[in-house]
């Protein structure tokens, strides 16, 4: 008898990725499409069934028995997406009805960085840990805490949005209407902003000067690992704000490990030693020592899309 699979779709800021999954973690057919470019809601649930409908077909549309979704500022309560600061469409989205009608199944949502938990609990590096954090450096700062060996959702569905909290008070405007998020300078957004400000009030030589266009976070990275000097003192800078404020996770939730997951963490020890380092300068007595740093060991193309399964399972 064929076994169940799953739909997992990840919606983040700037595409969408979708696979068909079985209870093992093997993605059997997956894609990918862009999140932006469409002017409505409808048009962009109507791309993506277009896109994903094949592939049902091809797993067999009748072994899939329920659709789990990640996305930035997505309800698991409520299945709402709501005021989300990287996505194209404001308000309150009704997402879970939305895929239900779509796909004609059971649908979960999440926060994406809480659909990155479940699937390191699931497949990944958390496997056997109950108390842990999963940080998502990417365009922006998810953050998924599990406690006792359940996410942590609060009273209303929306607990554990680090990448808003306030590191620098008055600083840069966020997309969530709020100043100094975290967000706006331990993401990929944020690192290329502060690389912006200090190319334009410094007079550094750096082979940023040189990247025709706009500056990256890959081209920053990329520099820092050439030895760059700007680039290196732009890492330990996002660093220290990020591990300064990962000593305050640690007073609140006492982790026995912090995950990291995205492209900006791809950066490895050139931003997450002096956030290491920073944490530990940073923290309570009784918690120094404790906290292992982990990168998520999923295949960084289904990582996302594992989490999102994880879900539904």
């Amino acid at each position: 008898m064929q076994q169940s699979l799953v739909l997992g779709i990840d919606i983040g800021g700037t595409n969408t990725a979708f696979g068909i999954v079985d209870h093992r973690g093997r993605i059997l057919e997956k894609g990918s499409m862009p999140t932006v470019g469409f002017d409505t809601v409808a048009a962009y649930i109507a791309a993506l069934r277009n896109e994903i409908m094949p592939l049902l077909d091809k797993a067999g549309r009748q072994w899939v028995t329920a659709c789990g979704v990640g996305a930035p500022n997505a309800n698991f309560y409520t299945g709402e997406i709501v005021q989300a600061a990287n996505l194209p469409w404001k308000g309150t989205i009704p997402l879970a009805k939305l895929l239900q009608e779509a796909f004609h199944l059971p649908v979960k949502v999440t926060n994406d960085a809480n659909a990155a938990a479940l699937g390191e609990m699931m497949y990944g590096v958390a496997k056997g840990l109950k108390d842990f954090v999963v940080v998502t450096l990417g365009t922006g700062v998810g953050s998924g805490f599990v406690v006792n060996g359940a996410l942590m959702y609060g009273h209303d569905g929306f607990a554990g949005e680090l990448g808003h909290v306030n590191v620098v008070r008055n600083g840069r405007p966020c997309g969530c209407g709020r100043e100094g998020c975290l967000e706006m300078y331990a993401s990929a957004t944020g690192i290329v902003y502060t690389a912006k400000e200090w190319l334009t009030q410094r007079s550094d030589d750096s082979v940023l000067r040189q990247c025709a266009g706009e500056v990256t976070a890959k081209q920053i990275q990329e520099a820092a690992e050439a030895g760059d000097s700007l680039a290196l003192e732009i890492m330990s800078y996002t660093g220290r704000i990020l591990g300064e404020t990962l000593a305050d996770v640690v007073a609140i939730t006492s982790p026995s490990a912090i995950i990291f997951f995205g492209g900006l963490a791809k950066a490895g020890e050139l931003l997450l030693g002096p956030a290491r380092s920073h944490m530990e300068q940073n923290l309570l007595h009784v918690y120094r020592n404790k906290i292992a740093f982990l990168y998520s060991d999923l295949p960084d193309a289904d990582a996302a899309v594992l989490g999102a399964s994880a879900l539904a399972w």
